[in-house]
């Protein structure tokens, strides 16, 4: 088998690592030595702080915190955060609560109002009740500590980042309702589906848009779209603008390439099919990459609580990670949470839609938006009965339903009820107080217990399935949600093992035509090589789940490449590529030339040609890019006219154009020199060459592709990596100090600290530290000890 990269061991795509990983328990040792070197000091007055506390910040930038009591530790993690991250989760509260033209000018207002419509309204006790009994103090406590720590830069004033000086503003302070009203920085669906299914129903027609459609997304379960009446098809262009203003990132001048193929890998692994006799459970979640990463990894030990792993830097806890009883990980679980709702509107009051034969009028909310250099501006927010209304002319009006809008739906914050768990039972209970996004949660305990659970608030919808938007006029409502029970689970599956990443996993048995949860999943190529690695082996290492984190072997490349095989061709073109991509067993090595070759076909060419091939040409164009599956599927049937030719036609131009990328010597290319990953920080491209040398991370070659276990989703126009696992968690369940990590680029977002870029080449060899949680370990890999006392 010619591979496309050095170093084979026995399996596809994870040999590449196998010496490294042989002599993981040494190098294991070695982290560890190297990390006992001196540590600084540093105390600090903090207000509001009850009694001591501790951070002691080990040599790979992890903060452990030791408080005397739980508000103090969940005070100490806010404290911490600001002195870590305080740029970031500022920046992502202002755009959050639509507070961004205040410090930034009149260019952010339209982006303020959109974030506002998105805020979470309703009455905050049962906001707070609906996370559970400890959620408002852990709230409460994360706020003060976020609070002290810009309070204590008053007379710290060297201490601001240095992204406030550039920007000319200061840190705001934050009350505890800030950590749960915002509501558009998780990852939902399927809104954006809804309005690409329509587009191709509106080139198409009702009778064909179902028959198209399936080359965009290919339904699972399988399923005949239930196509409801009189909302039509044809949609203004810009009907998602506020929407997708209210839920994208800053953007400062350049934007960002948008962040595709978010979804994550995880699984749990039982003591009888573990190496250790102990379970192993192993998440890394893929998200946008950036500087700082999305993810920032904690210890938080106090009495009653010892708490350690990642999470969102701007929100107390963790939600991945082990609390010395239990481990748990998550992916996206793909249940369809939103609908686009759509209005008549009356021809004499535009506020007023038709709803069961009557004229109902529109809420309209009032409020003044402070704009830096400029007078506040007056903005009015309109909400149906149904939620915000994101756009509206004389005649109609869109809003947009979703489960964000209901009590206790804060992303992520739902990990209050379920961390702290100490049992099975008692952490499917939390799960279901964990209500958006929807997720896969794996499950692992000390007296040898694995399972899996799906969590999310899933819309009951009687007489639709929600896959194209529905009038507004009260024939399409919801009826309540289904509750946890009835989602699935598996307590201690008899395979041993239980793997998600983001496939359709609905049992078989599971009344999917009845519930409705979604169909609307991502490639199960991942889940597909997942298995393929771990139902064979006995035994499952700690060092063989790091290596199939990394695993970068494709199959559909494999498939693609079966297909090639048995393909010849007399022009000289068509027979290079060929040659090139014959016997390559679809590792996406950095080193790659078929990789490189096979990347620039499929995302530029074949995609596209197969489209044209299948679809009229006006469908086509509102389809733009086919479901990976289905056109594979198609393909491997034979039932396309001039299969062959489309293949070799295609082949033959992404081979010209990668010669023309990488030069005319095909010997010479490499992936990595296409694809590559820059973490950007947001400031990147306003900044002079100086502080953008100080500023920047990367860019590095990256292995990998949008279908490798170790995904690597890229933009199209450039290669660069848009989507991936920034941070990536190991647990050996027991043996804590065994457990394995790392947070790509680093743990700080400033970039004078030392940890701000320190596990770039960590992440990049697919390599990690030691995640240590006893004292013991914790004092031998201690760096730097900070000493918090009540001011």
């Amino acid at each position: 088998m010619r591979s496309g990269s050095p170093g084979r061991g026995a399996a596809p795509g994870i040999g590449e690592h196998k010496v490294r990983y042989s002599a993981g328990m040494m190098r294991f040792a070695v982290l560890l030595l190297l990390a006992a070197l001196p540590a600084s000091a540093e105390e600090i007055a903090a207000a509001g702080l009850k009694q001591r506390a501790e951070i002691l910040i080990d040599r790979w930038g992890i903060p452990h915190i030791y408080a005397a009591n739980f508000d103090d530790a969940f005070f100490v993690q806010g404290f911490n955060a600001a002195r870590d991250r305080l740029f970031q989760i500022d920046l992502w509260r202002r755009r959050g609560l639509g507070r961004l033209a205040e410090v930034l000018g009149p260019k952010y207002l339209e982006q303020d109002k959109a974030a506002r419509l998105f805020l979470y309204r309703g009455a905050m006790d049962r906001e707070w009740k609906a996370y559970g009994p400890q959620a408002r103090r852990m709230a409460e406590a994360f706020a003060a500590g976020i609070n002290a720590y810009i309070g204590w830069l008053d007379g710290e004033p060297g201490r601001l980042p240095v992204e406030f000086q550039i920007l000319g503003y200061r840190p705001a302070k934050w009350t505890a309702s800030d950590v749960v009203r915002i509501r558009s920085h998780g990852l939902t669906g399927n809104l954006n589906n809804e309005v690409a299914r329509a587009r191709v129903f509106c080139a198409a027609g009702a009778e064909d848009g179902p028959k198209f459609d399936h080359f965009r997304s290919g339904l699972q379960p399988k399923w005949n779209i239930q196509i409801p009446e009189g909302a039509g098809f044809c949609l203004p262009a810009d009907v998602l603008r506020l929407y997708s203003l209210a839920t994208q990132a800053v953007r400062f001048e350049a934007p960002p390439a948008p962040a595709e193929n978010e979804g994550s890998n995880n699984w749990t692994i039982a003591p009888s099919k573990s190496a250790t006799g102990r379970a192993i459970l192993a998440s890394d979640p893929h998200r946008a990459y950036s500087t700082p990463s999305l993810r920032y990894i904690v210890h938080l030990s106090a009495p009653g609580l010892n708490l350690i792993g990642g999470g969102e830097p701007s929100l107390p806890g963790v939600s991945i990670g082990h609390n010395g009883a239990i481990a748990f990980g998550l992916t996206r679980f793909y249940i369809d949470q939103e609908d686009l709702y759509v209005y008549e509107l009356n021809p004499r009051n535009p506020c007023q839609y038709r709803y069961r034969g009557r004229w109902e009028r529109m809420r309209v909310v009032r409020e003044t938006i402070p704009v830096k250099g400029a007078a506040p501006v007056k903005a009015e927010l309109a909400f149906t009965r149904h939620g915000p209304v994101i756009w509206s002319d004389a005649d109609r009006a869109y809003a947009v339903r979703s489960s964000w809008f209901e009590p206790g739906t804060s992303a992520y914050f739902g990990s209050a009820s379920y961390a702290l768990a100490k049992g099975f039972e008692e952490f499917r209970a939390g799960i279901a107080k964990a209500l958006v996004p929807g997720l896969n949660y794996v499950y692992a305990d000390t007296e040898g217990g694995i399972g899996w659970v799906a969590g999310g608030l899933a819309p009951v919808r009687p007489n639709w399935d929600g896959l194209l938007p529905v009038p507004g006029d009260g024939r399409y409502e919801w009826a309540g949600f289904w509750s946890g029970s009835q989602l699935p689970s598996v307590h201690n599956p008899p395979a041993g093992y239980f793997a998600t990443a983001n496939e359709m996993n609905l049992p078989a048995d599971y009344p999917a035509a009845e519930r409705k949860l979604g169909f609307e999943w991502v490639n199960a190529s991942r889940a597909a090589r997942i298995a393929e690695v771990l139902r064979p082996l006995e035994k499952v290492t700690i060092e063989e789940s790091m290596r199939l984190q990394n695993d970068i072997t494709s199959m559909p490349a494999r498939r693609l490449a079966a297909l090639l095989a048995r393909l010849d061709s007399a022009d000289e073109t068509e027979r290079a590529a060929l040659a090139l991509m014959r016997g390559w067993d679809g590792v996406e090595h950095a080193e790659s030339a078929p990789a490189a070759l096979y990347e620039v076909w499929v995302a530029r060419h074949l995609g596209r040609a197969f489209l044209r091939a299948v679809l009229p040409e006006k469908v086509a164009e509102a389809v733009r890019t086919p479901d990976l599956a289905v056109m594979l599927d198609t393909l491997e049937q034979e039932t396309l006219p001039d299969r062959d030719t489309l293949l070799l036609n295609t082949l033959a131009a992404a081979y010209r154009e990668t010669s023309a990328l990488l030069g005319a010597d095909a010997t010479e290319w490499k992936w990595g020199r296409l694809h590559h990953n820059l973490p950007a920080h947001p400031l990147l491209e306003v900044v002079n060459a100086e502080l953008r040398t100080k500023l920047q991370v990367g860019p590095f070659p990256k292995s990998g592709g949008p279908h490798t276990p170790n995904q690597s989703g890229y933009h199209a126009t450039d290669f660069r990596q848009t989507g991936g696992a920034s941070f990536r968690l190991v647990v050996d369940v027991g043996n804590w100090d065994n457990s394995r990590a790392v947070n790509h680029p680093g743990q700080s977002g400033n970039p004078d600290s030392p940890h701000y870029r320190d596990l770039a080449p960590l992440w990049l060899r697919g390599d990690y530290f030691p995640l240590v949680f006893t004292r013991a370990a914790v004092e031998v890999a201690l760096r730097e000890r900070i000493l918090l006392r009540p001011r």
